[in-house]
């Protein structure tokens, strides 16, 4: 990738995206940052962008060469919005998507499932980053986070199953070398920290980080899907309680070796991300 190449990063003030953002500009790279509001980010160029409002589709891609892709949060079919934006896209010039997945979501499975799937037919360069469970779910705003912050427990219906989580810079750093790297990886890219671990796991951690007393507190499938419902649609919390029903049967205990192998360096474990920003006030 040479400077004179431009990213477009969607969702560019978000948790993978803003971190994207920032190693791309940090390594010289121009950078469009997308976001609704058109937010300003550091040494990016911002411009205004929204899934549901394709006017603004032909100002966020003039002269991007490749494309970040963090899909719209809470769709249950993501496709409907995405792939027509992906066509404009290979219209307008880009020869390089990275898409954000999901561990849990192959190609041709639900939601984004579907935006994977099209992607190699759509982009001659091309990759699907598919992270486990984030550990930020924990230290930022997210509902984990906020449960843990308020009430010192973690809600699941993951029972005693276990999670590679991963750090989002560890997926940053490995989406810039999916959309700089001289040949783009042409596949999906399962990404997981170092270790597998459960939820008991994760609550003993952020105790000892933070001297706070944190327990996890099993639910069943369907009390979680109602409390999710409460804030999401319907059919997007049933499919993220079917995700947690899945990991409490085993399919998420698993590590890959992804991110040692773009980045050269090993993933960081939630311990790290624990210290690193929990003892700063999180």
């Amino acid at each position: 990738m040479t400077t004179s190449d431009t990213t477009l990063v969607i969702g560019a003030t978000g948790t993978t995206g803003g971190r994207t953002a920032a190693r791309l500009t940090a390594a010289g790279h121009p950078v469009r940052a997308a976001s609704r509001r058109a937010t300003p980010v550091a040494g990016a160029q911002p411009v205004r962008f929204d899934w549901y409002d394709p006017g603004t589709y032909d100002g966020a891609l003039d002269g991007a060469d490749r494309v970040y892709l963090v899909p719209p949060l809470g769709d249950p079919d993501p496709a409907a919005v995405m792939l027509p934006f992906l066509r404009q896209a290979r219209a307008a010039g880009v020869r390089r998507a990275v898409l954000l997945s999901s561990s849990a979501i192959p190609a041709g499975g639900p939601g984004v499932g579907a935006v994977h799937q099209a992607l190699p037919e759509l982009f001659d360069q091309w990759a699907v980053l598919r992270p486990s469970w984030f550990m930020q779910n924990f230290t930022g705003a997210h509902a984990h986070a906020r449960s843990i912050r308020e009430h010192g427990v973690i809600l699941t219906a993951a029972g005693n199953g276990r999670v590679g989580f991963v750090d989002a810079d560890d997926i940053a750093a490995v989406a810039v070398h999916a959309l700089t790297d001289d040949r783009a990886p042409d596949t999906d890219l399962v990404l997981t920290g170092p270790q597998a671990l459960g939820y008991d796991d994760i609550a003993a951690i952020v105790t000892e980080v933070t001297g706070r007393p944190v327990t996890h507190r099993p639910l069943t499938y369907e009390r979680m899907r109602d409390r999710l419902a409460e804030q999401l649609p319907l059919e997007f919390a049933e499919m993220l309680a079917g995700m947690d029903r899945a990991i409490a049967a085993g399919a998420e205990d698993r590590t890959t070796d992804t991110v040692r192998r773009l980045t050269g360096r090993p993933p960081h474990s939630f311990r790290e991300v624990a210290e690193r920003e929990l003892t700063r006030g999180g």
